[in-house]
C-alpha cells in the first residue's frame, strides 16, 4: 500500500512530542490558561444543562442504563463514562459559547474536557493529571488540524467533531498512562470513527458533534488499553485520516513547534453567545451604538463586510430559531444595534428570531463577503436617515496579551452564567476549586461542586 509518509512517521513523531508535555514546564501563563479554559467550559455547561435538546439526549441515555460511573450536568443521576462524555460534551457546546482556536478552526476544549473529566472520575485522577491530559489533548488537536489544513474544514467537515475526537483520544491516553504504541493505536481507533458535518450548523447536531467526539476519544483510549488493535499510522497512511479527509497534507506544519511554545496560547474566549465568526460584527454594532447613541428606528441601512468563508459558517439570511440566529451575521448584527445583551444566551431565542422589531433591523443589513478580511474580522458601516454615517472595524482573532484581565472577563462570564443556577456562594466555591486545580488530590470534586 502506498503511504503518504514512512510508516508511522507522522503519528509516531506527533505522539512523541505531545505525550511528554507538562503544565509544570511552561511559563506561569500555561496553568493559568488551562484553568481559565476549565472555568469557561464549566460556565457554559452549567448554563445549558436544562435546555430542551439536553433533556432529549439525557432521557435517551438514562433509558439505556449502565454503571453509574460519572457525573453529568443538570442531573443527580450518574452515567457510564462514555455516555457521560457524550452528554457533557454536547451540553458544553450547545450554547455555542465555548472557547475556540482558529488553528482548528473550532472548539478544542469541549470534547477534551468532557472526555477527560468523565474518565478522571472513574480512574481517580488528581487535578495535576487532568491538567496534563488537557494540555496533551489540546496540542494534539491543533497539530492534527495543521496536518490537514485548510482542505479538511473547507471540504465541509466540522473539525471540532473530527479532529476533536483525536484530541480527546490523546488526552485520555495520557490520563490513563498509555505508552507510545498504545496511544498511536488509540488515535487509529478514533480516526476510523470520526464524523461531523458543517451542514449541521444552526441545529443541535453541531453540539452533538462535540459530545460524540468526547465519547469517541474516551472509547478509543480505553479500548487501546485493553489491547484492541489498530493501525499505528492512521494519520498518514494511504486511505487514512489525512488522505480521506483533506486535499492537504502538511506534515512540517503539524510537527513544527508553535512560535509561542503551545497552541493553547492562541485560545480565544467568546464574550457573545454565538458563532465566533459573528463576534467581530457584534463588537462593531455595540461600539457604534454606544459611541453615537442612535436608535434602531433611525437606521436607514447597514453594511457588514466579512470573510468569504462566513458564507458556509454564519450567513443564514432569515433565521427561524434562536439557534439559527447564532449563525446569522444579519441577526447578530441586528441584536447588537438594538442594544441587546448578546453576552446572555437567553437573547438567542425563538421569540427574538421572529421579532418584527429585530427583523426590521435585520432587513436593513447587507452582508458583503470578501477574501481580503480575516475569518475573525468584520467591518461595519451604519447609515442613518438624517445623513450621518458611522463605521467600525474589529478583529476578534487576536488573543488577549493581558492574561489576568482575560481571567477577570472569563470569571465575570462564568458568574453571569452560573450564579442564576447555583447561587453566588456555590459558584464562588466552584471557581475557587478551579483556581486550586493543580493541588486537588481528586479532580472529581470539581464535578461534584457543579450539583
Amino acid at each position: 500500500m502506498k503511504r503518504l509518509a514512512a510508516d508511522g512517521a507522522i503519528t509516531r513523531t506527533l505522539v512523541d512530542k505531545v505525550m511528554v508535555l507538562r503544565w509544570q514546564d511552561g511559563s506561569p501563563d500555561l496553568p493559568l490558561l488551562i484553568k481559565q479554559s476549565l472555568l469557561d467550559w464549566l460556565g457554559v455547561s452549567i448554563a445549558a444543562a436544562s435546555d430542551p435538546p439536553v433533556l432529549v439526549l439525557r432521557e435517551e441515555l438514562e433509558e439505556q442504563g449502565g454503571h453509574p460511573q460519572a457525573f453529568v450536568f443538570g442531573s443527580p443521576k450518574r452515567l457510564p463514562t462514555q455516555q457521560a462524555a457524550l452528554l457533557n460534551g454536547t451540553i458544553s457546546h450547545l450554547l455555542d459559547y465555548d472557547d475556540v482556536n482558529l488553528t482548528l478552526p473550532g472548539h478544542c476544549t469541549a470534547p477534551i474536557l468532557a472526555a477527560v473529566l468523565a474518565l478522571a472520575e472513574r480512574e481517580g485522577a488528581n487535578g495535576s493529571e487532568v491538567m496534563n491530559a488537557f494540555l496533551t489533548g489540546y496540542e494534539t488537536t491543533c497539530r492534527i488540524a495543521l496536518l490537514v489544513a485548510p482542505g479538511h474544514y473547507t471540504r465541509g467537515f466540522h473539525a471540532t467533531a473530527t479532529i476533536g475526537s483525536l484530541g480527546a483520544a490523546a488526552a485520555c491516553a495520557r490520563l490513563i498512562g498509555l505508552d507510545r504504541a498504545a496511544t498511536a493505536r488509540a488515535l487509529g481507533i478514533a480516526a476510523t470513527r470520526t464524523a461531523g458535518l458543517k451542514a449541521m450548523f444552526g441545529t443541535s447536531c453541531k453540539a452533538l458533534h462535540a459530545g460524540a467526539a468526547a465519547a469517541t476519544g474516551l472509547f478509543a483510549a480505553t479500548l487501546a488499553r485493553r489491547g484492541f488493535d489498530s493501525r499505528e499510522d492512521a494519520l498518514e497512511c494511504a486511505q487514512g485520516f489525512a488522505a480521506t479527509h483533506s486535499s492537504d497534507f502538511n506534515s512540517d506544519a503539524a510537527l513544527r513547534d508553535p512560535d509561542a511554545g503551545y497552541h493553547l496560547f492562541n485560545n480565544l474566549f467568546k464574550f457573545h453567545a454565538a458563532c465566533y465568526e459573528t463576534q467581530a460584527a457584534m463588537e462593531c454594532g455595540h461600539r457604534l451604538r454606544r459611541a453615537h447613541g442612535f436608535l434602531p428606528e433611525e437606521i436607514r441601512a447597514v453594511r457588514v463586510r466579512a470573510n468569504s468563508h462566513c458564507n458556509e459558517i454564519c450567513n443564514i439570511e432569515e433565521p427561524r430559531t434562536g439557534m439559527e440566529m447564532k449563525f446569522s451575521l444579519r441577526a447578530t448584527t441586528a441584536l447588537s444595534l438594538a442594544g441587546m445583551e448578546t453576552s446572555r444566551p437567553a437573547v438567542f431565542c425563538d421569540a427574538n428570531a421572529q421579532s418584527p422589531a429585530l427583523n426590521a433591523i435585520r432587513g436593513k443589513v447587507a452582508v458583503e463577503l470578501s477574501p481580503d478580511l480575516a475569518l475573525t474580522e468584520s467591518e461595519m458601516e451604519v447609515q442613518l436617515h438624517d445623513g450621518r454615517d458611522f463605521g467600525a472595524r474589529q478583529d476578534c482573532g487576536i488573543p488577549m496579551k493581558d492574561r489576568e484581565e482575560q481571567g477577570r472577563r472569563v470569571a465575570e462570564k462564568f458568574h453571569c452564567l452560573v450564579d442564576p443556577v447555583l447561587g453566588r456562594s456555590r459558584s464562588g466555591q466552584l471557581a475557587s476549586l478551579v483556581d486550586r486545580l493543580e493541588a486537588l488530590p481528586s479532580a472529581s470534586v470539581i464535578m461534584g461542586a457543579c450539583m
